[in-house]
C-alpha cells in the first residue's frame, strides 16, 4: 500500500490551522498523497485564545493533536518542522532539518503581530497568537491583582489595576470585554483589600470605530457592550511610548502594568520566499483561484492570502475566511489532478 501510494502525486500543505486542516480533510482518501508540516503537533482553535488568557478556560480545552484529528486519513502524513521557505522553481521546501519535494503545495503559514517598527515593545505588550502568548497574558494580568492586593501605595495600585489593550480589532475587544467580566464578576469577591470591579480597562484604537473591517451595525453593537462593561474606549488615537511603567495615549501618558497588543499583523516570512508580489504586511497576491503568479501547483490562503473581495478590499482574516480558501485550494489540486479546469 505504501508504495502505491508514493507514486500518487505529492501534496504538501504548510500549516494546520483553519485553512490548511481543512484542506487535509478535503485531501482525505483521495488518490493523492498528503504531507501536512507545522511547527507545533497541535490545532489550535485561535478565536478562543482570550478565553484561555483571561482563565476561562484551560490550554487544553483549544488544541487538539493533529495526528488524531487526521488520524483515519491514510494517505495523509504529519510531520513536525518549521519551513524555512520555498523553492518554487525546483519544487523544494526547505525546513531546518531537511528538504521536501512536492507537486502541489498550499501555504497556510498565518500571520504573526506587528509591532510597527519597534520590536523592543513586543516584551512589555504581548500579542495574542499561541497558548504560549495566551498562558503569559494570563499569568499578567492575575498577577496585577495579586501585586495590587499587597501594596499600599495608592498611585502604584491603581497603575496595577489598569489593563491597556491596543487595537480595535476582534482580538482587542475580545480582551477587552473578557478582562473587564473578570474584574467585575469572577474576581469581584476574591480579594480583601483592593475592589477587583474597579479596574480600569482602556481599549486603544486608531481607527474612528472598532471592528472597523466589519458592518458599522456590528461596531456600534460591540462598543455599546465595551461601554456597559465600564471599558473606556478610545477611539482615533495611537499608544506610543511603550515602558514598563506605562504608555503614551495621544498627548497622555497612561501608568499602567499590563499592556496587551492587538493592533497589527504582519503575515508569515515565508511568504517572501516564493518570489512573487506581497502587500505592504507581506501577504501575498494570489489569483482569483488562490493561486500565485507563473505557478498554478502553489497556492496560499488564509492570513498569508491576501485576496481581494469584490469590494475591492482584503477579505478578514478571520477562521471562516480561512476554512472555505482551505477546502477551494484543496478542490483546486483535484481537479488538476484529473485533468479538470478547477
Amino acid at each position: 500500500m505504501e508504495n502505491a501510494l508514493a507514486k500518487k502525486p505529492h501534496a504538501v500543505i504548510v500549516g494546520a490551522g483553519f485553512g490548511g486542516l481543512e484542506a487535509a480533510k478535503k485531501l482525505a482518501c483521495e488518490k493523492v498523497r498528503v504531507t501536512v508540516i507545522d511547527r507545533t503537533n497541535y490545532h489550535l482553535f485561535q478565536p478562543l485564545l482570550y478565553q484561555v488568557a483571561t482563565a476561562a478556560l484551560s490550554p487544553a480545552d483549544i488544541a487538539a493533536p493533529v495526528r488524531a484529528i487526521l488520524s483515519k486519513c491514510r494517505n495523509v502524513e504529519v510531520i513536525l518542522a518549521e519551513v524555512q521557505s520555498v523553492d518554487v522553481d525546483a519544487k523544494k521546501i526547505k525546513m531546518a532539518d531537511g528538504e521536501l519535494d512536492y507537486d502541489f503545495l498550499i501555504l497556510a503559514t498565518g500571520a504573526r503581530h506587528s509591532y510597527f517598527g519597534h520590536p523592543e515593545w513586543e516584551k512589555l505588550a504581548p500579542g495574542l497568537k499561541s497558548l504560549e502568548d495566551a498562558v503569559e497574558i494570563r499569568r499578567r494580568i492575575l498577577m496585577a491583582f495579586e501585586y495590587a492586593e499587597r501594596i499600599s501605595d495608592e498611585a502604584a495600585r491603581k497603575a496595577a489595576m489598569t489593563f491597556v489593550i491596543i487595537g480595535g480589532g476582534p482580538t482587542g475587544v475580545e480582551m477587552a470585554g473578557a478582562i473587564a467580566e473578570i474584574a467585575r464578576y469572577t474576581l469581584a469577591k476574591d480579594f480583601r483589600h483592593i475592589d477587583p470591579s474597579q479596574a480600569r480597562i482602556i481599549l486603544v484604537e486608531g481607527e474612528p470605530r472598532v471592528l472597523a473591517a466589519f458592518p458599522e451595525d456590528l461596531s456600534a453593537s460591540a462598543l455599546k457592550q465595551l461601554v456597559d462593561l465600564g471599558v473606556e474606549v478610545r477611539l482615533g488615537v495611537h499608544a506610543t511610548n511603550l515602558t514598563e511603567a506605562g504608555l503614551n495615549i495621544g498627548d497622555e501618558f497612561i501608568p499602567c502594568r499590563v499592556k496587551i497588543w492587538a493592533a497589527g499583523n504582519n503575515a508569515s516570512f515565508v511568504g517572501k520566499t516564493l518570489g512573487v508580489p506581497a502587500d505592504r504586511v507581506g501577504r501575498v497576491l494570489v489569483n482569483n483561484d488562490l493561486t500565485i503568479p507563473g505557478h498554478p501547483e502553489v497556492q496560499v490562503v488564509g492570513d498569508l492570502a491576501n485576496f481581494l473581495h469584490q469590494t475591492g478590499q482584503p477579505l478578514p482574516g478571520v477562521s471562516a475566511v480561512a476554512m472555505q480558501q482551505g477546502r477551494h485550494a484543496a478542490r483546486n489540486i483535484l481537479a488538476m489532478i484529473e485533468g479538470r479546469k478547477p
